[in-house]
């Protein structure tokens, strides 16, 4: 979306009249795919032709996730309905196509899409089709024809082939995980206080995360500060009887703020009696019961995975040049390398770090250092895209981009936090504040921006939220039990 803001602001002279509602895009748009930190498979177009240009948004969400802001979503502090932003609005001078892309057609420049309805062609197909009739081999894509292109869809989790894993897992790179796991968190508060089963409560209030890094330390980190403050409001459960478990593989936690900095870090959840298992994986999740490789078993209704991320999918899927790890391979003014069409980046590129030292980069022939895969690389790198995309559109040369890592920050729960910007190391109250003012600077729109610093203020000012809204997930169970056609569990 980052890209698309920028363009939209630097063409807004040359930008045709968006389609209305429904209208699918003129002949011959272009593409320029969404948001460079965002997950999904977003694809943006552009295209100039000889009345102007258009810029196409295409991504299977209507609106942007802002994945710093999940944490805090979590835990309460922050409004779901805030941590995204609605492209319609913010992008009004674009068209926005919700669906995904299928493949790339880098020769022809064509990107086949499914969208909405053809999805729902497709289950009308299948609802339609006669009994042990194949509905069709592949499902209906359009053809969406671009100028030049950009792939940003983002990350993926990456999932490992551990028993049980896909069965109970709960991930959290998107806000709709983020709010589940709230109502999760306090529902087995819930079920804790309403049993006398050992086994069942001590299940409910064990909670085990795999992965240090920043997803799994912060949600972590917030979600505990959340379950302790609940705790108050059941009589029957204290915040000594919680169980908080961080599962890590490799020898250090949250490596992006530095080693002392990841020590701070280590020892301060340690001292909140959260059990961070460093060296560890896991081997087993199977009847809600976490394996470790240490050995221990772990009984658990609550099993968190931020175990890293992989490229998007679609990338294997555009014909285009792959880096060693999937992503796509850039040259450094993002050019998607050997392609004149075709633009990324994000997590989705591999784009060389022209600041690198002399003496990081190899001598026997090895790729130079790469831009790491963070929000701070993500947002600029979608700016500069969106210039150099505006200097083609002039027939001008693409810039390089350039940008001297800044540091890292990282939040450890309420008024508690670690940093380590431009070789300045801070942690407690002041590394949390920075936290909270880096983001508050780069979520896009004031709108957001105010909508978030007020719900930060009423925060501070009253008490926290604690109530369970877990009948979201299923709205329509209510009506369904009232209808007849479904039976509550408490019912013979």
């Amino acid at each position: 979306m980052y890209t698309a803001l920028r363009l939209q602001h630097r063409l807004k002279h040359r930008l045709r009249q968006a389609a209305r509602p429904g209208e699918a895009p003129a002949p011959g748009a272009s593409a320029v795919p969404g948001t460079p930190d965002e997950p999904g498979t977003p694809v943006a177009t552009s295209l100039e032709s000889a009345d102007g240009v258009t810029i196409t948004i295409l991504d299977p969400d209507p609106y942007m996730t802002y994945q710093p802001f999940l944490p805090e979503a979590a835990a309460g502090s922050i409004s779901p309905r805030h941590v995204v932003v609605p492209l319609r609005r913010v992008l009004s001078k674009c068209q926005v196509i919700v669906g995904e892309a299928r493949s790339i057609d880098p020769e022809r420049r064509v990107a086949h899409i499914s969208t909405l309805a053809t999805a729902e062609a497709d289950a009308a197909r299948a609802a339609h089709a006669a009994p042990g009739e194949r509905p069709g081999p592949e499902p209906q894509t359009l053809e969406l024809p671009y100028t030049e292109l950009v792939l940003a869809p983002g990350s993926v989790s990456r999932t490992l082939p551990v028993p049980g894993l896909a069965e109970h897992g709960i991930g959290f790179k998107t806000v709709e995980e983020a709010i589940g796991l709230r109502n999760h968190v306090l529902e087995q508060l819930d079920i804790a206080s309403s049993t006398r089963d050992p086994a069942i409560r001590d299940a409910a209030l064990t909670f085990v995360f795999v992965g240090g890094g920043y997803a799994g330390v912060e949600a972590l980190a917030e979600l505990e500060d959340m379950a302790r403050y609940a705790c108050r409001y059941y009589h029957n459960i204290s915040a000594d009887d919680l169980r908080f478990l961080l599962v890590e593989a490799s020898d250090r936690i949250l490596p992006e703020v530095g080693e002392e900095m990841g020590g701070y870090a280590l020892r301060e959840l340690r001292a909140r009696n959260i059990d961070v298992r460093l060296g560890t994986r896991l081997d087993s999740c199977e009847n809600r019961v976490a394996v470790l490789s240490d050995g221990s078993r772990h009984p658990t209704r609550t099993l968190v995975w931020t175990a890293g991320v992989k490229p998007h999918p679609l990338l294997a899927r555009t014909g285009l040049p792959l880096a060693a790890r999937g992503k796509l391979k850039c040259e450094a003014t993002l050019r998607v390398e050997g392609t004149e069409h075709a633009w990324s980046a994000g997590d989705a590129a591999a784009v060389p770090d022209l600041t690198a030292e002399p003496a990081d980069t190899a001598t026997d022939g090895a790729e130079p250092p790469l831009c790491a895969p963070n929000a701070q690389h993500a947002v600029r790198q979608a700016r500069r895209l969106a210039d150099n995309l505006a200097a083609v559109c002039e027939g001008r040369e693409p810039t390089p981009y350039r940008h001297s890592y800044a540091g890292s920050v990282a939040s450890l729960g309420l008024h508690k936090g670690v940093a380590h910007v431009y070789g300045r190391k801070l942690k407690g109250y002041p590394a949390w504040f920075m936290h909270r003012a880096y983001h508050l600077s780069r979520v896009p729109t004031f709108n957001r921006k105010a909508r978030v610093l007020a719900e930060w203020v009423l925060s501070g000012l009253f008490k926290r939220e604690i109530v369970s809204l877990g009948s979201l997930e299923h709205p329509r169970a209510e009506f369904e039990h009232a209808a007849g056609t479904v039976r509550r569990p408490d019912e013979n």
